[in-house]
C-alpha cells in the first residue's frame, strides 16, 4: 500500500514531514499516529502501517524534527520530547485530526505519554512499545554511546555491519537479508554517499540528561505521573521486548501492577525495540486495534 507525503510547519517555523496512507476501507474507525523512536524516522514503521491502513484506519507516520524529511532545527535544545508533542499536536491540527490512537517506540511513547497530558483529548489509546515512565540506566548508557554518530560506510554492506555492530544484541535471530533492510531504514544515500538519515545533534538534550557525571546532570525523571494519566480510561497495550535492556522485566511489571487494565505482549528473543512486525506482537496490536474506538 502506498502513502501520500504530507508536510506541515512546527510553531517555531520548521518544515516537518509524515507518511499518509489512507484507509482501504472507509469504516469510520479513529486513525492511528505512529512515533518512531531517538535516532530512527518513518520508514521504522513501513511494514505495519500499510497493515493497519488495510483494516480500515488512516494512517500517519511522522517524522520528527532532524530526521528523515522533516528539517533541522537550529536550537539543538529543541530536540527535546515536549517540542515532539507539540509538533506532532500541529500535524493533527495540520491532518484535519481531533483524536487518534497511538503507536510510540521508546521515545514515540514517551511523547505520546506527554502528548496525553497535554491535550488529554487527542489521544484515544497507545501502544508503548518497549517503553515506559522509568528507564534502564543500562539501555540509556547503551543508546547514548551511539546516538548521534555519523559513520560513513563506503557501501550498502558496510552500512548492514554498522547497523549489526549496534542493535546486534537486540536481534540475535537476523540473518544478512534483515541488517540490509535494517541498515535502509537508517541510512540514506545522497551525493556525499551513505549517512544515518539524522542530524547528529539530535542526541545533545538527550546526552546531557542522561550523563550522571554531567555539570547539569539530574536523575531521569519519573514519569509514572504521565503514565497513570495515559492509561486512566484508555485503552493502552504493552509490547516489550523479552531481551530488552531499555525496559527491564521489573520495570514493565511495576508498569502492569500500577496499571492492571492494560494488555501485554511479549516478543521472544528481541531486545530494544521491537519492529512491532513480529508475530507476537503483531498479534496483539491486531486484538488491541479491533477493541480500540
Amino acid at each position: 500500500m502506498t502513502f501520500t507525503d504530507l508536510f506541515w510547519n512546527s510553531a517555531d517555523g520548521l518544515r516537518l514531514h509524515a507518511r499518509d496512507y489512507a484507509p482501504a476501507t472507509k469504516t469510520g474507525r479513529l486513525p492511528v499516529v505512529c512515533l518512531h523512536g531517538l535516532t530512527r524516522n518513518a520508514r521504522d514503521f513501513g511494514e505495519i502501517a500499510p497493515r493497519i491502513a488495510e483494516v480500515g484506519r488512516r494512517v500517519l507516520v511522522p517524522e520528527f524534527r532532524g530526521r528523515g524529511q522533516s528539517a533541522r532545527a537550529s536550537d539543538p535544545m529543541t530536540y527535546w520530547p515536549p517540542h515532539y508533542a507539540h509538533d506532532t499536536i500541529a500535524l493533527m491540527e495540520a491532518a484535519g485530526i481531533d483524536r487518534a490512537l497511538f503507536i510510540g517506540t521508546s521515545l514515540g511513547g514517551i511523547v505520546t505519554m506527554i502528548l496525553a497530558s497535554l491535550a488529554p483529548d487527542r489521544v484515544a489509546g497507545a501502544v508503548l512499545n518497549d517503553v515506559g515512565p522509568q528507564l534502564s540506566p543500562v539501555g540509556l548508557a547503551r543508546i547514548s554511546a551511539y546516538a548521534g554518530a555519523s559513520p560513513n560506510p563506503a557501501d550498502w554492506a558496510g552500512a548492514a555491519a554498522y547497523a549489526k555492530q549496534v542493535n546486534g544484541a537486540a536481534f540475535p535471530d537476523f540473518q544478512n537479508a534483515d541488517w540490509d533492510a535494517f541498515a535502509r531504514r537508517i541510512f540514506i544515500e545522497d551525493e556525499a554517499g551513505l549517512r544515518l538519515d539524522y542530524d547528529p545533534d539530535i542526541s545533545v538534550p538527550f546526552k546531557q540528561a542522561n550523563n550522571p557525571k554531567g555539570e547539569n546532570a539530574k536523575p531521569p525523571p519519573d514519569l509514572t505521573p504521565l503514565f497513570l494519566n495515559l492509561a486512566k480510561d484508555r485503552p493502552v497495550l504493552l509490547v516489550r521486548g523479552a531481551i530488552s535492556d531499555l525496559l527491564d522485566a521489573p520495570l514493565s511489571d511495576a508498569m502492569r501492577a500500577t496499571a492492571p487494565s492494560m494488555a501485554y505482549a511479549e516478543v521472544p528473543a528481541v531486545g530494544h525495540a521491537p519492529t512491532l512486525s513480529e508475530p507476537f506482537a503483531w498479534a496483539a496490536i491486531e486484538i488491541w486495534l479491533a477493541d480500540a474506538p
